[in-house]
């Protein structure tokens, strides 16, 4: 099923690797036009370069640090001056530090603050007008399941990122109908941070092979295994379809069943 996104524009941030450049992927294997960003110009060049091959549309990159304001906007305005506008928002970034309440100081809440809701709050400002211009402008925010339920260890994500949700919801009935806001809430999915964690664990011996470190994470998912990024990526760029033209103020867990709550 094609999703008719060819030739749109679409923004992804925090897309030189991951969960965000595998929705960047799907989108340009979709044909859409398609702005990556990263801090690390070398990552992103490469990204640029394997992306760009996949579909029918451009793929170019933007350096940027998204805790900048100055970045945010220059990201919005040079896709807007690549592109000629901006229909689709993605909004992805790295994950804070893990660690207890006790052991998080008040530049640990700031920064983590300043990463997940002022990015998000930033982009959203500045991209909007241009969303709303279009026809059928879409926000998909990349948040975590732990809005859902609190992870151990992770006090920073589990209290920080029910701000963006808020946000998120908010943007769908204010910005609407021009614009739909949705969010996706990832469980573990077999990315280049969670390889490293594993694999940081087989070397302290803790497990003895990748494969055992990685089936550990997948305890307690029903379907048995941790997600591929690219799982993921197929549900963001279906929400910034108008395959998805009734979907509106939704966050979507994206886990295999691992959640315990009923909604």
């Amino acid at each position: 099923m094609s999703l008719d996104v060819a030739d749109d524009v679409a923004l992804v941030t925090a897309s030189s690797s991951g969960l965000g450049r595998a929705s960047a992927a799907v989108l340009a294997e979709e044909d859409a036009n398609v702005v990556l960003n990263g801090r690390d110009e070398d990552r992103l060049d490469e990204a640029v370069a394997e992306l760009d091959a996949l579909g029918e549309g451009s793929v170019v990159g933007v350096v940027g640090d998204l805790t900048r304001k100055e970045d945010v906007e220059a990201l919005v305005t040079a896709t807007v001056e690549e592109f000629g506008g901006l229909d689709h928002l993605v909004t992805s970034a790295g994950g804070p530090p893990s660690g207890p309440f006790m052991e998080t100081d008040d530049e640990d809440w700031y920064h983590a603050f300043d990463l997940l809701v002022m990015s998000v709050v930033r982009l959203v400002r500045e991209a909007a007008p241009h969303l709303q211009d279009g026809d059928g402008g879409t926000i998909v925010t990349i948040a975590s399941r732990s809005v859902k339920e609190a992870i151990d260890s992770l006090v920073l994500s589990n209290s920080v990122r029910m701000s963006v949700v808020g946000l998120e919801k908010t943007l769908s009935k204010e910005l609407a109908p021009e614009v739909r806001a949705n969010a996706v809430l990832p469980g573990p999915h077999e990315t280049s941070r969670i390889e490293e964690l594993v694999e940081q664990s087989v070397e302290r011996g803790e497990y003895d092979s990748y494969e055992e470190g990685l089936a550990a994470r997948a305890e307690g998912i029903p379907l048995e295994r941790i997600g591929e990024p690219r799982e993921l990526g197929e549900v963001v760029a279906f929400l910034c379809s108008p395959r998805s033209s009734y979907l509106n103020g939704v966050s979507i867990p994206i886990d295999g069943g691992a959640g315990a709550a009923n909604l």
